[in-house]
């Protein structure tokens, strides 16, 4: 399969130190548009006078665009400049989020919803860029720096939502992530290289490549089935989470959740290391260590029926640390592994490994939702278990 034009080379400037974190923040603020409205939405359901169900559509088709955009818009990467590809999908979220802050109803907030989960994968755009500007002996590093940036938006954008809704109304949070959105714009617009395309394929044989290489490649099924995995233990955590501290004998509201969010952001600040790690002694190795944590991580939480209550959090609390770390670091080591597969395709491959991990994202809020409610925490706990045991089987089983 020919998948790179033979008369252009990619240009491979130098990855400074400034250049990666603004690549991490960026990450990080673009992806963050996903999770601002899920802490909101109790407001925003009295505001606009919509039922709970009307209003559960808007996080839907906030993540139901990001799907999309990750399937028919991350390839682009390949196709075009790379730097053009993320200022543009940057102007647009920016102007999504504007449309969501000022919605004058229900229908008008739905749509800006979809276009902010469409645009906000400008976040996977940014990721491949950092791993073509790396040399290859650093790519593990500055993978890792830049998903940690990734990790830090999502984990902090709810906390820093919900804190902004009380205070200024939900209508300025959207305003604020818009004005963000568009600083970070204008300074990439600056400090961005220019990327040469790696294909001249038309869109229609770009889209169709995208099978191609999931059955060219096993190590890209490896990563993406394993990875997914994870996701799903990982979303069965987080989307039950809230509920079961709502519930005996904890009590607690939701800002108690967002507190256990700050313990998965300390867990996702050791990430790079992973990538160095993966770096110096292969990211195989790597992922076998992570799988491994993540899996005792969600196992040691059966344990919580026979502590008391201020044990059970502190238990909890740990395991977030280390499952966080777990996931986070399989992710950066999977994603050198793709990115070293085939460098003329690596938004491509990006897309595919991110899908997957969306998938295992949606399935595990799905699964986690019907366990908590026929099982209890127990049942979510060991659903993450078996999820986060069986990636580790496939990472054993790889070759």
């Amino acid at each position: 399969m020919n998948t790179a034009s033979t008369s252009v080379k990619p240009a491979q400037p130098h990855l400074s130190t400034s250049l990666t974190f603004l690549l991490a923040g960026g990450t990080g603020l673009t992806v963050a548009a996903l999770y601002y409205s899920q802490p909101t939405l109790g407001v925003l359901a009295g505001d606009l006078h919509a039922s709970s169900r009307q209003i559960g559509w808007i996080p839907t088709l906030t993540q139901l665009g990001y799907a999309l955009g990750l399937l028919l818009l991350a390839p682009l990467g390949d196709r075009f400049d790379r730097r053009n590809i993320i200022l543009l999908k940057a102007a647009i979220l920016c102007a999504a989020l504007l449309l969501t802050g000022f919605a004058p109803g229900l229908g008008v907030l739905l749509v800006a919803s979809l276009l902010v989960g469409l645009f906000a994968t400008v976040a996977q755009d940014i990721v491949p860029a950092a791993a073509t500007l790396a040399p290859a002996h650093e790519r593990g590093k500055a993978v890792g720096t830049v998903m940690t940036g990734l990790l830090m938006g999502i984990l902090l954008s709810r906390v820093v939502s919900g804190f902004v809704a009380e205070n200024f109304g939900w209508r300025s949070v959207f305003v604020a992530a818009a004005a963000s959105v568009a600083v970070l714009a204008v300074v990439l617009s600056r400090g961005l290289p220019r990327f040469a395309p790696t294909t001249s394929q038309p869109y229609p044989q770009l889209l169709k490549s995208l099978l191609h290489l999931w059955v060219e490649y096993p190590k890209l099924r490896q990563a993406a089935l394993a990875q997914g995995l994870l996701a799903l233990g990982f979303s069965a955590f987080w989307s039950t989470l809230a509920v079961m501290l709502h519930e005996a004998p904890f009590h607690l509201g939701s800002a108690a959740a967002g507190a256990f969010g700050l313990a998965g952001a300390a867990g996702a600040l050791a990430a790079p290391y992973a990538g160095r790690l993966a770096d110096r002694h292969g990211p195989a190795w790597v992922l076998r260590i992570s799988c491994g944590v993540a899996a005792v991580s969600f196992a040691s939480m059966l344990l919580m029926p026979w502590l008391a209550v201020q044990g059970q959090l502190a238990l909890l609390a740990l395991a977030t640390l280390g499952f966080d770390l777990g996931v986070q670091s399989s992710l950066i080591s999977h994603q050198t592994i793709v990115f070293g597969i085939a460098p003329e395709a690596r938004s491509r491959l990006n897309a595919v490994l991110m899908t997957c991990m969306f998938i295992g994202m949606a399935l595990g809020g799905l699964l986690g939702a019907q366990a908590l409610a026929s099982w209890g925490w127990t049942g979510v706990v060991l659903l993450a278990t078996v999820a986060s045991g069986c990636a580790l089987l496939v990472r054993l089983n790889a070759k």
